[in-house]
């Protein structure tokens, strides 16, 4: 890690976890777009903060955050995705809820269909075609699970599109930010791409990063919304904002990675599906893979089950309910992450009882998007299409 990036991370701000579990606890997803009792425009400035804050578990810095928000009534929030295959429940679900808080506090938020990202990573083979349905396919699950997408608050924008629209943009800055980098730095951002700086990277991979980074720009975004993976690469962006001269850097808000569900997984992956809950999952999918998931009794850390219903099903219901028998200690309705993880950690929450509750939890989540998938016949034939594509990195 070079000065530069040191600095960075030794000056951003960690949120208090209490504040942090309440700005959680008062925005669910279902709260943020079905019944916003109180519009952005009613918000004092602390309330956007924290809504806005809470999607992070890092954010770079917190005192541009809160000017920006002071300043601008509706600020430019960036997240974008390679279309590689079927769409896990971390980036299903922990996208719309994170989208719906933004939009809730005001903020439009930008999402980038990176589909020449993908083909230059080498997704599904590089075919163009097959990447554009599989876009297609993500954004319908994101409008049957509940993603705010009513008004222009949310924006999808295809990157060939987009690009080839505004190439005299987009290829300068593109080609600018090659020029003001060594080789060293680029390689450094390789893990955006899922690769490490061991692999043996084609040009086009090399060339990722750069592209990445003018997005930034050329989507005129405030706010960079996305993976702690992606943060190198952020941090790349405000680099080259010094390079430039430019006094009002993106904002990095980067939000927590689900790992997977078996023992040792750091990030779920497509090529593993016993590692994750796909979107589109029957019920019973569900509930055999996280029967079979790590989930080691008495310990919190690094344990997915805990990450999901702390990331997940307590954002989604702002509670986690416990059904067992009397002699086991009678049902236990959680509101709050700390309470449980206290009960699970002491031995009085076993993982036999937290399992099914936790597969009852995410399958009511889910089955909205069964049923879309079931009845809608657009969705039904671009499920059938991604199923039937071979994952390639």
């Amino acid at each position: 890690m070079d000065n530069k990036e040191a600095s960075e991370k030794s000056s951003s701000q960690k949120m208090d976890n209490q504040e942090a579990s309440e700005a959680i606890d008062a925005l669910s997803l279902t709260a943020s777009s079905s019944n916003p009792s109180i519009s952005a425009s009613q918000m004092s400035l602390e309330e956007k903060f924290k809504i806005v804050r809470s999607i992070g578990e890092e954010c770079i810095q917190e005192d541009e955050l809160m000017n920006l928000l002071a300043k601008k009534p509706q600020p430019i929030c960036y997240d974008g995705f390679e279309p590689s295959g079927r769409m896990h429940i971390a980036q299903g679900v922990l996208k719309a809820l994170n989208v719906n808080k933004l939009t809730s506090a005001g903020c439009k938020v930008k999402i980038w269909i990176a589909d020449w990202f993908a083909q230059l990573n080498n997704k599904m083979g590089g075919d163009l075609k097959k990447i554009e349905v599989v876009g297609q396919y993500l954004i319908e699950i994101w409008k049957a699970v509940g993603m705010n997408l009513e008004g222009d608050q949310v924006e999808f924008l295809w990157s060939s599109k987009e690009i080839n629209s505004r190439a005299h943009e987009y290829w300068p800055l593109v080609m600018d930010i090659a020029r003001k980098n060594k080789l060293p730095r680029i390689l450094r951002c390789c893990q955006i791409m899922g690769r490490s700086e061991q692999d043996e990277l084609t040009a086009a991979q090399i060339f990722y990063p750069c592209m990445q980074c003018a997005d930034i720009f050329f989507l005129k975004a405030d706010i960079c919304q996305l993976g702690m993976d992606q943060r190198k690469v952020n941090v790349l962006a405000r680099e080259y904002c010094d390079d430039i001269k430019r006094k009002n850097k993106p904002i990095i808000l980067s939000h927590h990675m689900l790992p997977g569900l078996q023992e040792g997984q750091e990030k779920m992956s497509k090529s593993d599906p016993s590692s994750s809950i796909y979107m589109e999952d029957e019920e019973a999918e569900v509930n055999v893979k996280i029967k079979k998931a790590f989930c080691p009794p008495k310990v919190v850390e690094k344990n997915p089950c805990l990450e999901y219903i702390k990331y997940i099903v307590l954002p989604w219901f702002n509670e986690f309910k416990i059904e067992r028998s009397a002699e086991n200690g009678g049902d236990r309705t959680y509101t709050n992450f700390e309470e449980l993880a206290a009960d699970y950690e002491s031995g009085s929450l076993h993982p036999a009882d937290l399992k099914p509750a936790l597969s009852k939890a995410v399958n009511k989540i889910l089955q909205p998007v069964r049923d879309h998938f079931k009845n809608d016949q657009k969705a039904k034939d671009l499920m059938k299409r991604v199923k039937s594509y071979k994952v390639t990195r």
